[in-house]
Order: structure tokens, then sequence, then C-alpha cells
């Protein structure tokens, strides 16, 4: 048995908590309002939209904490927690390479958030460097029995 072998139930496991744990943030948005997005770092625009009772920030962020929990399940699928999802062997590797691009290509998506602070592009872009390489550990490990 190697070391990959070694890890790759406990990084599906722990990809699939910290996608749950990021979509319990997003969600919390939802009831916590202008506060809860504030302190996530997601700008003052989506705040004040919040504090305005605005459609778009409960939207985006139930939107983003759907497609985060799905994520989640697909590491525990993987892991055979869950049963097999579809398109899993597409899904993996998908939701990876997302979280990955992620982490590195901030520079590239900043401006089209520009309320978004410093804090919040540094933080989440660390998050979403550590879930990706997660993922990624557990795939390579889980890749051949897909």
């Amino acid at each position: 048995m190697t070391l990959i072998d070694t890890l790759t139930t406990p990084a599906l496991y722990l990809a699939a908590a910290l996608s749950f744990v990021v979509a319990l943030l997003h969600y919390a948005c939802i009831f916590l309002g202008a506060p809860a997005f504030r302190l996530l770092g997601a700008g003052e625009r989506i705040a004040l939209l919040s504090e305005r009772g605005h459609w778009y920030p409960p939207v985006i962020a139930f939107v983003i904490g759907s497609v985060l929990a799905i994520w989640s399940a697909y590491a525990l699928s993987a892991a055979a927690v869950l049963p097999r999802l579809p398109f899993i062997k597409a899904a993996l590797p998908l939701i990876t390479t997302i979280y990955l691009l992620r982490a590195v290509a901030f520079p590239l998506i900043k401006p089209a958030f520009p309320d978004n602070t410093p804090t919040f592009w540094l933080v989440t872009s660390v998050i979403c460097l550590v879930i990706g390489l997660t993922y990624l550990l557990g795939l390579v490990g889980v890749w051949p029995a897909l």
C-alpha cells in the first residue's frame, strides 16, 4: 500500500467536510444578512443590497452554497460513503480543477468584483488552494477505481 492509498479516503473526507463548511458559510449569509456578507468579505455593495432586502445576495449565496454542497457529496461518493453519483469520473476532476484555478486565477477575476476586499481574495484563494489540493490527493488515489 502506498502513501497515496493511505491518504486517499481521509483526503476525500476532508475535501467533503471543507466544501460543506464553506457551503454552510454561504447559507449563513442568507439568514444573517449584511453582517455575514461583510464578515466574509463579499464587499460593501453586496452588504448594502442585502440590507435593502434585494433578492441578489441571498440567491447568489444559495446557488454557491448549493454547488459547494453538491461538490461535497461528490467527494463522499468517491470515498464510497454515498452511492456512486452520476458523471463522477468527469465531475471530480472538474471540481478539483475549478478549486485550483480559483486559487491561482484571482488576479484575473478580481476586477470583475471590485468591492471584494483584499483580505477576501487572499483568504478565499488560500482556502480554494487547500481544498483543491485535498480533492487532488483524493482524486489521484481513487482515479483507477472510478
